[in-house]
Protein backbone atom coordinates (compact mmCIF):
# COMPACT_ATOMS: atom_id res chain seq x y z
CA UNK A 1 0.00 0.00 0.00
CA UNK A 2 1.97 2.95 -1.30
CA UNK A 3 -0.15 5.57 0.45
CA UNK A 4 0.03 3.84 3.83
CA UNK A 5 3.80 3.40 3.45
CA UNK A 6 4.19 7.07 2.57
CA UNK A 7 2.11 8.17 5.55
CA UNK A 8 3.92 5.84 7.95
CA UNK A 9 7.31 7.11 6.83
CA UNK A 10 6.53 10.83 6.90
CA UNK A 11 3.57 11.43 9.24
CA UNK A 12 4.27 10.65 12.88
CA UNK A 13 0.62 10.96 13.94
CA UNK A 14 -0.42 8.33 11.41
CA UNK A 15 2.41 6.00 12.42
CA UNK A 16 1.83 6.37 16.17
CA UNK A 17 -1.96 6.68 16.39
CA UNK A 18 -3.95 6.03 13.23
CA UNK A 19 -2.29 2.85 11.96
CA UNK A 20 -2.34 1.06 15.36
CA UNK A 21 -6.03 1.97 15.74
CA UNK A 22 -6.83 0.59 12.28
CA UNK A 23 -4.88 -2.59 12.98
CA UNK A 24 -6.67 -3.02 16.31
CA UNK A 25 -10.11 -2.54 14.76
CA UNK A 26 -9.30 -4.99 11.97
CA UNK A 27 -8.02 -7.57 14.46
CA UNK A 28 -11.19 -7.16 16.55
CA UNK A 29 -13.43 -7.73 13.51
CA UNK A 30 -11.34 -10.73 12.50
CA UNK A 31 -11.69 -12.20 15.97
CA UNK A 32 -15.45 -11.73 15.85
CA UNK A 33 -15.68 -13.42 12.45
CA UNK A 34 -13.57 -16.31 13.69
CA UNK A 35 -15.93 -16.85 16.63
CA UNK A 36 -18.95 -16.79 14.30
CA UNK A 37 -17.64 -18.69 11.27
CA UNK A 38 -15.26 -20.99 13.07
CA UNK A 39 -11.52 -21.39 13.13
CA UNK A 40 -11.57 -23.35 9.86
CA UNK A 41 -12.89 -20.36 7.89
CA UNK A 42 -10.26 -18.96 5.54
CA UNK A 43 -12.10 -15.65 5.26
CA UNK A 44 -12.27 -15.17 9.02
CA UNK A 45 -8.65 -16.13 9.64
CA UNK A 46 -7.33 -13.86 6.89
CA UNK A 47 -9.84 -11.00 7.07
CA UNK A 48 -7.18 -8.35 7.73
CA UNK A 49 -5.31 -9.42 4.62
CA UNK A 50 -8.50 -8.99 2.58
CA UNK A 51 -8.94 -5.51 4.02
CA UNK A 52 -5.40 -4.56 3.00
CA UNK A 53 -6.00 -6.00 -0.46
CA UNK A 54 -9.24 -4.06 -0.84
CA UNK A 55 -7.42 -0.88 0.19
CA UNK A 56 -4.76 -1.46 -2.48
CA UNK A 57 -7.50 -2.01 -5.07
CA UNK A 58 -9.31 1.20 -4.14
CA UNK A 59 -6.06 3.16 -3.92
CA UNK A 60 -5.01 2.10 -7.43
CA UNK A 61 -8.51 2.77 -8.78
CA UNK A 62 -8.82 6.28 -7.35
CA UNK A 63 -5.28 7.28 -8.33
CA UNK A 64 -5.74 6.10 -11.91
CA UNK A 65 -9.17 7.74 -12.20
CA UNK A 66 -8.06 11.14 -10.93
CA UNK A 67 -4.97 11.33 -13.14
CA UNK A 68 -6.80 9.81 -16.09
CA UNK A 69 -9.69 12.28 -15.89
CA UNK A 70 -7.27 15.23 -15.80
CA UNK A 71 -5.49 13.93 -18.89
CA UNK A 72 -8.67 12.90 -20.71
CA UNK A 73 -9.97 16.44 -21.21
CA UNK A 74 -7.03 17.73 -23.31
CA UNK A 75 -6.97 14.45 -25.25
CA UNK A 76 -10.71 14.80 -26.01
CA UNK A 77 -10.25 18.42 -27.10
CA UNK A 78 -7.34 17.39 -29.31
CA UNK A 79 -9.53 14.68 -30.82
CA UNK A 80 -12.16 17.31 -31.66
CA UNK A 81 -9.63 19.78 -33.05
CA UNK A 82 -9.61 20.63 -36.73
CA UNK A 83 -5.81 20.67 -36.66
CA UNK A 84 -4.61 17.28 -37.98
CA UNK A 85 -1.42 17.56 -35.92
CA UNK A 86 -3.59 17.38 -32.79
CA UNK A 87 -6.46 15.24 -34.04
CA UNK A 88 -4.56 12.29 -35.51
CA UNK A 89 -2.14 11.64 -32.62
CA UNK A 90 -5.09 11.75 -30.22
CA UNK A 91 -7.04 9.37 -32.46
CA UNK A 92 -4.07 6.96 -32.67
CA UNK A 93 -3.61 6.99 -28.89
CA UNK A 94 -7.30 6.34 -28.20
CA UNK A 95 -7.50 3.68 -30.91
CA UNK A 96 -4.51 1.77 -29.51
CA UNK A 97 -5.55 1.70 -25.85
CA UNK A 98 -9.22 1.04 -26.59
CA UNK A 99 -8.40 -1.64 -29.15
CA UNK A 100 -5.92 -3.77 -27.20
CA UNK A 101 -6.43 -5.94 -24.09
CA UNK A 102 -5.57 -4.30 -20.78
CA UNK A 103 -3.67 -7.40 -19.66
CA UNK A 104 -1.35 -7.14 -22.67
CA UNK A 105 -0.80 -3.46 -21.88
CA UNK A 106 0.17 -4.32 -18.30
CA UNK A 107 2.61 -6.99 -19.52
CA UNK A 108 4.08 -4.57 -22.06
CA UNK A 109 4.79 -1.90 -19.45
CA UNK A 110 5.90 -4.14 -16.58
CA UNK A 111 7.92 -6.76 -18.44
CA UNK A 112 8.73 -4.75 -21.56
CA UNK A 113 10.30 -1.89 -19.62
CA UNK A 114 13.04 -4.23 -18.43
CA UNK A 115 14.39 -4.41 -21.98
CA UNK A 116 15.17 -0.69 -21.76
CA UNK A 117 16.34 -0.65 -18.13
CA UNK A 118 19.69 0.94 -19.02
CA UNK A 119 18.05 3.87 -20.84
CA UNK A 120 15.39 4.26 -18.16
CA UNK A 121 18.07 4.21 -15.46
CA UNK A 122 19.92 7.01 -17.27
CA UNK A 123 16.73 9.05 -17.31
CA UNK A 124 16.04 8.34 -13.65
CA UNK A 125 12.84 6.41 -14.40
CA UNK A 126 13.92 2.87 -13.52
CA UNK A 127 14.54 2.87 -9.76
CA UNK A 128 11.36 3.82 -7.97
CA UNK A 129 9.06 3.74 -11.00
CA UNK A 130 9.29 1.15 -13.80
CA UNK A 131 11.06 -1.25 -11.45
CA UNK A 132 8.06 -1.24 -9.09
CA UNK A 133 4.97 -3.24 -9.95
CA UNK A 134 2.70 -0.74 -8.19
CA UNK A 135 3.70 2.23 -10.33
CA UNK A 136 3.70 0.16 -13.53
CA UNK A 137 0.14 -0.90 -12.76
CA UNK A 138 -1.01 2.66 -12.03
CA UNK A 139 0.77 3.98 -15.13
CA UNK A 140 -0.90 1.41 -17.38
CA UNK A 141 -4.34 1.94 -15.89
CA UNK A 142 -3.95 5.72 -16.27
CA UNK A 143 -3.13 5.35 -19.96
CA UNK A 144 -6.08 2.98 -20.44
CA UNK A 145 -8.71 4.99 -18.60
CA UNK A 146 -7.52 8.23 -20.21
CA UNK A 147 -8.34 6.80 -23.63
CA UNK A 148 -11.81 5.59 -22.60
CA UNK A 149 -12.61 8.75 -20.62
CA UNK A 150 -11.50 10.97 -23.50
CA UNK A 151 -13.90 9.15 -25.82
CA UNK A 152 -16.72 9.60 -23.28
CA UNK A 153 -15.95 13.31 -22.93
CA UNK A 154 -15.76 13.70 -26.71
CA UNK A 155 -19.18 12.13 -27.07
CA UNK A 156 -20.57 14.39 -24.36
CA UNK A 157 -19.22 17.51 -26.04
CA UNK A 158 -20.59 16.50 -29.43
CA UNK A 159 -24.03 15.89 -27.94
CA UNK A 160 -24.37 19.35 -26.41
CA UNK A 161 -27.47 20.88 -28.07
CA UNK A 162 -26.45 23.18 -30.88
CA UNK A 163 -29.11 25.70 -29.90
CA UNK A 164 -27.50 26.26 -26.48
CA UNK A 165 -24.12 26.87 -28.12
CA UNK A 166 -25.63 29.33 -30.59
CA UNK A 167 -27.48 31.13 -27.80
CA UNK A 168 -24.22 31.50 -25.86
CA UNK A 169 -22.47 32.87 -28.94
CA UNK A 170 -25.30 35.31 -29.43
CA UNK A 171 -24.62 36.54 -25.89
CA UNK A 172 -21.00 37.22 -26.82
CA UNK A 173 -19.37 34.05 -25.46
CA UNK A 174 -16.61 32.41 -27.43
CA UNK A 175 -13.48 30.33 -26.98
CA UNK A 176 -12.58 29.27 -23.46
CA UNK A 177 -15.50 31.17 -21.90
CA UNK A 178 -17.97 29.25 -24.05
CA UNK A 179 -16.40 25.94 -23.09
CA UNK A 180 -16.13 26.79 -19.41
CA UNK A 181 -19.69 28.08 -18.90
CA UNK A 182 -21.79 26.20 -21.45
CA UNK A 183 -20.20 23.27 -23.27
CA UNK A 184 -18.21 21.50 -20.54
CA UNK A 185 -20.89 21.69 -17.79
CA UNK A 186 -23.52 20.36 -20.21
CA UNK A 187 -21.16 17.70 -21.55
CA UNK A 188 -20.39 16.55 -18.00
CA UNK A 189 -24.09 15.95 -17.32
CA UNK A 190 -24.48 14.06 -20.59
CA UNK A 191 -21.35 11.94 -20.10
CA UNK A 192 -21.87 11.11 -16.41
CA UNK A 193 -23.86 7.84 -16.89
CA UNK A 194 -21.29 6.49 -19.34
CA UNK A 195 -18.41 7.60 -17.12
CA UNK A 196 -19.90 5.74 -14.16
CA UNK A 197 -19.62 2.55 -16.22
CA UNK A 198 -15.97 3.37 -16.94
CA UNK A 199 -15.29 3.83 -13.22
CA UNK A 200 -16.76 0.42 -12.42
CA UNK A 201 -14.94 -1.15 -15.35
CA UNK A 202 -11.61 0.24 -14.14
CA UNK A 203 -12.30 -0.85 -10.57
CA UNK A 204 -12.96 -4.40 -11.72
CA UNK A 205 -10.03 -4.30 -14.16
CA UNK A 206 -7.63 -3.70 -11.27
CA UNK A 207 -7.93 -7.43 -10.57
CA UNK A 208 -5.50 -7.90 -13.47
CA UNK A 209 -2.65 -6.23 -11.59
CA UNK A 210 -2.36 -9.32 -9.39
CA UNK A 211 -0.53 -11.04 -12.26
CA UNK A 212 2.45 -8.71 -11.75
CA UNK A 213 2.81 -9.63 -8.05
CA UNK A 214 0.62 -6.89 -6.57
CA UNK A 215 -1.41 -7.96 -3.55
CA UNK A 216 -4.68 -6.32 -4.39
CA UNK A 217 -7.97 -7.98 -3.49
CA UNK A 218 -7.53 -10.67 -6.15
CA UNK A 219 -3.85 -11.15 -5.31
CA UNK A 220 -4.67 -11.65 -1.63
CA UNK A 221 -7.38 -14.16 -2.56
CA UNK A 222 -4.90 -16.18 -4.60
CA UNK A 223 -2.40 -16.20 -1.72
CA UNK A 224 -5.04 -17.25 0.79
CA UNK A 225 -6.15 -20.09 -1.48
CA UNK A 226 -2.53 -21.22 -1.79
CA UNK A 227 -2.33 -21.34 2.03
CA UNK A 228 -5.73 -22.88 2.82
CA UNK A 229 -6.95 -24.61 -0.40
CA UNK A 230 -10.48 -23.31 0.37
CA UNK A 231 -11.09 -22.16 -3.18
CA UNK A 232 -14.88 -21.81 -3.26
CA UNK A 233 -15.10 -19.90 0.01
CA UNK A 234 -12.33 -17.44 -0.83
CA UNK A 235 -13.45 -16.70 -4.38
CA UNK A 236 -17.08 -16.34 -3.27
CA UNK A 237 -16.07 -13.80 -0.64
CA UNK A 238 -13.87 -11.96 -3.14
CA UNK A 239 -16.75 -11.85 -5.64
CA UNK A 240 -19.07 -10.39 -2.98
CA UNK A 241 -16.47 -7.72 -2.14
CA UNK A 242 -16.25 -6.62 -5.77
CA UNK A 243 -20.04 -6.74 -6.10
CA UNK A 244 -20.61 -4.63 -2.98
CA UNK A 245 -18.07 -1.97 -3.97
CA UNK A 246 -19.38 -1.85 -7.55
CA UNK A 247 -22.92 -1.34 -6.26
CA UNK A 248 -21.66 1.43 -3.98
CA UNK A 249 -20.00 3.17 -6.93
CA UNK A 250 -23.19 2.95 -9.00
CA UNK A 251 -25.21 4.30 -6.04
CA UNK A 252 -22.86 7.26 -5.57
CA UNK A 253 -22.99 8.15 -9.26
CA UNK A 254 -26.76 7.80 -9.25
CA UNK A 255 -26.96 10.28 -6.40
CA UNK A 256 -24.59 12.65 -8.20
CA UNK A 257 -26.57 12.34 -11.43
CA UNK A 258 -29.82 13.04 -9.61
CA UNK A 259 -28.27 16.09 -7.99
CA UNK A 260 -26.96 17.48 -11.28
CA UNK A 261 -30.26 16.81 -13.05
CA UNK A 262 -32.61 18.02 -10.32
CA UNK A 263 -33.52 21.10 -12.37
CA UNK A 264 -35.08 18.72 -14.93
CA UNK A 265 -37.08 16.71 -12.43
CA UNK A 266 -40.82 17.18 -12.52
CA UNK A 267 -41.98 19.23 -9.57
CA UNK A 268 -45.36 18.65 -7.94
CA UNK A 269 -48.07 20.95 -9.21
CA UNK A 270 -48.90 23.87 -6.97
CA UNK A 271 -52.00 23.36 -4.84
CA UNK A 272 -54.84 25.70 -5.79
CA UNK A 273 -55.62 28.31 -3.19
CA UNK A 274 -58.54 27.45 -0.96
CA UNK A 275 -61.65 29.48 -1.48
CA UNK A 276 -62.39 31.87 1.28
CA UNK A 277 -65.05 30.55 3.62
Amino acid sequence: MALFTLLENHVAFFHDTVRPALDGACAAVQGGLTSVLGEQSAVANHFCRFVEGAWVTLEITVTALVIGLVLALPVALARLSRNPLLRWPAFAYMFYFRGTPLLVQIFLVYYGAGQFSAELRDWGLWNGFFREAYFCAVFTLVLNTTAYSAEIIRGGIQNVPFGEVEAARACGMSGSLLYRRIILPKAARIALPAYSNEVVFLFQATSLVSVITLLDLTGVARDVIADTFRTFEVWSFTLLCYLAISYLIFWLFKRLERRLMRHLQRRPAAQPARAAA
